[in-house]
């Protein structure tokens, strides 16, 4: 019961994936089980234990013992029918493997009800906040100093949330229980997306000071995700090639190729190009990568081109800071943003070099211009209408078309390979729409370029770095990604 891949190991404790340990609290009659599973990286927990209510619990738990700030997600089912609809599964942070510890769980129960259930001390008898929701199967849970922030959600909808400030200190068992409510009975429930992270210091300098980084895959119609690898610090914007045979992504400057085969990384030769950021593009053809480097001259982004399998790179847009997003499908064109005259458009450039043409022009900033696989359209994402928005426009930058409306600001729009579908990071309204920081509870959102309804398709800790670039896989089934956090 091994992650795939042996570098992983650093993430992780002597038990199976994230976890230290497995323990029956309060002594139940019959004994609990887990069984981890690859690829699915799935946690199959089986319990009984009579409950988790009043002054003692009994029950079956997974965790791992965490310290300060942190998040623990994970997606739930139940295994069958069950005996009573008072079993229950869910995410615990506790004070205490003893049976009566203080803690905090996000609990739902097996008729559906769902709520954030606490102890405010050892022995003492339990309190609840119930949710309107029912049955819920995205679920979070997260310690940030004294306040603690239960959030749930039907896959596909955005959270749904309850907060409550309790003092619990020192190192806390964290980790994913099973209570049957029945000492008689043996429940089973399927945890999968499990993630147990800290997060990052508030005096983290961005740019700066990094937290780790997961690089992983998803399949986007049932949203479950696999780690592939990951590192302790910035891993960035993956690009799956379009032979579907590896990611290309970011790190200290240097783009790297993960062979999806080996799960090994190399260094992408880019050659002089030593300072790049998270904006590199692959051309529809497979051939060569659009890359934005940082000169030592400007010590500001300018726009490349080099050969996939590595090179010299040739320098396209004359001017700087140019932050690349996309190549046109006939690979004749190359588009990106730019600072010119004080504020951010859309630029398109010939990939050979030559006169940029500016495509948009808007005092607030226009950024993340990618084309549609058939080339009738130029998607962006502005923040002309007051937030962030995913827009569409001709290749030529008329008619220029608002698509997404909502309070969330929207970023980088990737088209699907097939041409069916948008996919989208979402920042929430409190971070301003100008800006796309790291380390922000964020969702990636899919819709169909046809209704343009979108739908959450993966809750992440991330942002900056996260899906910057285009990371479809070829057959339009899966994207690729990076999560972030501080995993030990």
């Amino acid at each position: 019961m091994t992650l795939q891949t042996a570098s992983f190991a650093q993430f992780r404790g002597p038990a199976a994936g994230f976890f230290d340990g497995f323990n029956d609290i309060g002594s139940p009659q019959l004994k609990g089980s887990v069984l981890y599973s690859e690829p699915g990286q799935e946690y199959r927990i089986s319990g009984a234990g009579e409950n988790i209510w009043f002054g003692e619990d009994s029950f079956s738990f997974l965790w791992k013992r965490m310290e300060g700030d942190f998040i623990i997600q994970a997606q739930l089912l139940f295994v069958g029918e069950g005996t009573d609809p008072h079993r229950k599964a869910g995410l615990m942070i506790r004070s205490g493997l003893s049976s009566g510890a203080a803690h905090v769980s996000c609990v739902v129960h097996g008729d559906g009800l769902t709520s954030l259930q606490y102890r405010k001390g050892p022995g003492m008898d339990m309190e609840e906040l119930k949710f309107d929701t029912q049955g819920p199967n995205v679920l979070q849970l997260e310690k940030k100093g004294n306040l603690f922030t239960v959030s749930v959600a039907h896959f596909g909808e955005l959270y749904t949330k309850s907060t409550l400030e309790l003092k619990l200190e020192g190192a806390l068992e964290t980790g994913l229980f099973v209570c049957s409510h029945n000492q008689e009975v043996i429940e089973e429930a399927i945890f999968s997306n499990v993630r147990v992270m800290g997060t990052a210091p508030e005096d983290l300098t961005p740019y700066e000071g990094y937290i780790g980084s997961l690089l992983e895959v998803m399949d986007v119609e049932t949203g479950k995700r696999q780690i592939l690898e990951g590192a302790p610090g910035s891993w960035q914007a993956p690009n799956w090639t379009p032979d579907g045979e590896a990611l290309i992504y970011n790190a200290g400057g240097l783009l790297y190729r993960f062979d999806l085969k080996t799960g090994m990384s190399a260094v992408l030769n880019t050659g002089f190009a030593d300072r790049n950021n998270n904006d590199h593009v692959i051309s529809f053809d497979g051939t060569q990568i659009a890359i934005s480097h940082h000169t030592q001259e400007e010590r500001q982004s300018v726009v490349y081109t080099v050969p996939l399998q590595g090179g010299t790179p040739t320098r396209v847009t004359p001017l700087s800071p140019s932050y690349l997003h996309g190549w046109s499908a006939d690979d004749k064109y190359l588009v990106y943003c730019g600072a010119r005259n004080g504020q951010y458009d859309v630029y398109r450039i010939p990939a050979e070099g030559g006169d940029e043409v500016q495509l948009t022009d808007h005092p607030t900033l226009d950024d993340g211009p990618e084309y549609s696989p058939d080339g009738k359209y130029i998607y962006f994402n502005s923040a002309r209408t007051g937030t962030m928005q995913i827009w569409r426009m001709d290749p030529d930058g008329e008619n220029q078309t608002q698509l997404t409306f909502d309070e969330y600001n929207d970023w980088f729009a990737h088209v699907s390979p097939d041409g069916k579908w948008l996919v989208f990071i979402s920042y929430p309204p409190e971070v301003p729409a100008g800006s796309h920081p790291f380390y922000k509870r964020v969702y990636l959102r899919m819709m169909s370029v046809e209704d343009l309804k979108p739908r959450a398709i993966a809750y992440l800790y991330g942002g900056q770095g996260t899906m910057n670039v285009p990371s479809w896989s070829p057959d339009s089934k899966k994207i690729a990604f990076v999560s972030n956090g501080i995993f030990e």
